[in-house]
């Protein structure tokens, strides 16, 4: 899978792969470039790329895109939104200043339903060929700012911003419906609601898939295939994954026995608290414990 680094002229003066923690990284991936003038071959991505100019004065640009040749003038803060599937090369005329920002097309689908609350089509995001946005550039700076500080904390920041990025992108152009175009899939954004709704509400208790189904009133069988074709997980895989993270913040609090975290879960016993949690984090419950006691206040 070719990326876009590999086709631009001049390596990045910065990027975020190998950078940034793995949950940034599964959101977006961000490369700075400043390349003298130069062009850019035609090339099918099957990423979207959504490229931010920070170049003080507008520059002269060439685009073609799915065969179409277009020139323009780009000025501060202007975007360009290259979905993909989209044929797309570049020639610009002065030394760019610009911020590209990575999007795997799967991985912004499950963001969008699960933070936005949204179901994308399957264009997700609208071929703009130009438009301008300061709220959604400064995003883009502060990730900059983030990846070149890599003072304590700039970790968290890039991924914080990251998700503020997407968001912002998201509510402003990304394209919207009520439910997914396959109509064997007829699994919402309010299907979803609901099943986190119940889940939150029934954390200490048993919960099966068919529980799961009969919030959304949709057969267990089906409700399971939408379910995992939608989110990615399993329902018993979602409800574990929900039942560790609320074990991971129940563990901060000192006063609060490893039993009565597994229990408040909803964890089988105390060896499947630790099975599960260990499965997830790598360590034991004991040992993540001990590892934020050991955190500066």
């Amino acid at each position: 899978m070719m990326r876009y680094q590999e086709i631009y002229p001049s390596a990045p003066l910065l990027e975020s792969t190998g950078a940034v923690s793995a949950a940034a990284s599964s959101l977006l991936t961000l490369e700075y470039f400043e390349a003298p003038a130069a062009e850019m071959p035609e090339h099918v991505f099957t990423q979207h790329h959504v490229l931010l100019n920070l170049r003080e004065e507008p520059h002269r640009v060439e685009n073609t895109r799915d065969g179409v040749h277009r020139e323009f003038l780009f000025d501060r803060h202007e975007i360009v939104v290259t979905p993909a599937g989209v044929r797309s090369g570049w020639r610009w005329h002065s030394t760019s200043r610009v911020i590209v920002i990575t999007l795997e097309p799967a991985a912004l689908e499950r963001f969008a339903l699960l933070e936005v609350g949204v179901v994308l089509t399957s264009t997700q995001l609208q071929s703009l060929p130009q438009f301008h946005d300061e709220d959604i550039c400064r995003a883009g700076e502060l990730l900059l700012d983030a990846l070149r500080t890599r003072a304590i904390g700039s970790e968290l920041m890039f991924e914080s911003m990251a998700r503020v990025f997407l968001i912002k992108l998201l509510q402003k152009y990304g394209e919207r419906r009520d439910e997914l175009s396959d109509a064997r899939s007829r699994f919402t954004a309010e299907h979803y609601r609901r099943v986190l709704s119940y889940v939150e509400a029934n954390i200490g208790a048993d919960i099966s898939t068919e529980d799961l189904a009969r919030e959304v009133a949709i057969s267990a069988d089906h409700f399971g295939r939408l379910f995992r074709q939608v989110i990615g997980q399993t329902p018993h895989q979602f409800v574990m994954s929900y039942r560790v993270e609320t074990a991971r913040r129940l563990l901060a609090d000192a006063r609060r026995t490893l039993t009565d975290v597994a229990v408040s879960c909803g964890f089988a016993d105390q060896s499947h608290f630790t099975r599960a949690f260990k499965q997830a984090t790598g360590v034991t419950p004991g040992l993540y414990r001990k590892g934020l006691a050991s955190l500066p206040p």
